[in-house]
């Protein structure tokens, strides 16, 4: 039933290469962080991830990102799905997140996507990011047919594509 082998164990912490930046998962925790970060780049964001998951709203509250860290949270300690924020060294700033995620859209065993602040986009940050992703997926995670969105597929031609069956 699970779209990860059972013995898989995730990555807890990934240097992001010459940046003195990481990526890890998220938790309820990162709210006060991940708040501003997700509003202060919300309309970005919505041209990017508003038409497939509705996200982020612009009456998103605190709360309402609060509530959803922890269900990511949860999600990531049973393997449904994994969230990892971009946070500086000190994680004193959540700068961008990477979703892994089971795929919704046939032709792909894991569907990944990341995004940055919008302070960081056209950056070094943005560059190493976009670097390391697919090759981090291609060293530590079990999948082989990984579909990168907004990258390799445009985030319009996925919700054409014929949903993901487990058949």
């Amino acid at each position: 039933m699970s779209w990860l082998p059972d013995n898989f164990v995730h990555p807890v912490l990934v240097p992001l290469p010459g940046s003195g930046h990481h990526l890890r998962p998220i938790r309820e925790a990162d709210t006060p962080l991940d708040y501003p970060a997700v509003m202060g780049s919300r309309e970005r964001l919505w041209t990017i991830y508003g038409p497939a998951w509705g996200w982020p709203a612009a009456t998103m509250t605190y709360e309402a990102d609060q509530a959803d860290l922890l269900r990511h949270e949860k999600e990531i300690a049973v393997h449904q799905s994994f969230n990892y924020a971009l946070f500086d060294a000190e994680e004193t700033a959540l700068l961008g997140c990477v979703y892994i995620d089971p795929p919704e859209r046939a032709g792909a065993d894991g569907e990944i996507s990341w995004w940055v602040v919008d302070e960081l986009v056209d950056s070094k940050v943005e560059q190493a990011l976009d670097e390391l992703v697919p090759q981090w997926i291609a060293a530590d995670w079990p999948f082989e047919q990984p579909r990168f969105l907004g990258r390799e597929i445009s985030w319009s031609d996925w919700l054409t594509l014929p949903e993901h069956s487990d058949a």
